[in-house]
């Protein structure tokens, strides 16, 4: 089992033209987003702690996901435990048109130390 975590990735249009000076214009755009993997070798998602595991988890690998400066941001929407051989819907998009995948998500190791 692994845990996926989706995204939603914005660009900020505002940024395109400005010069640097004052205040950057505001005009976000929302452009899709990335999906991640986090192996859960041992996890037990019956257990009365999971939920709290599951967040503790995705807060410990936030900082390889997320962002915010004047041109874009992409920012966590949501998570979920998956079977290992669970595909994006990128991923099956992939295989579906192309017979193969050539651009997989990414897959976050833990730092367990």
């Amino acid at each position: 089992m692994k845990l996926h975590i989706t995204c939603q990735y914005m660009e900020n249009y505002g940024a395109h033209d400005w010069d640097g000076e004052g205040e950057c214009p505001q005009h976000w755009k929302f452009k899709g987003g990335e999906d991640f993997f986090v192996a859960l070798d041992g996890f037990n998602p019956d257990h009365e702690f999971a939920d709290k595991n599951l967040a503790m988890i995705v807060d410990s690998v936030r900082s390889e996901i997320e962002w915010n400066d004047v041109g874009s941001r992409q920012h966590i929407v949501g998570y979920d435990v998956v079977a290992d051989d669970f595909l994006t819907d990128f991923e099956q998009s992939q295989l579906d048109y192309d017979g193969a995948i050539v651009y997989p998500a990414r897959v976050l190791e833990l730092d367990v130390a």
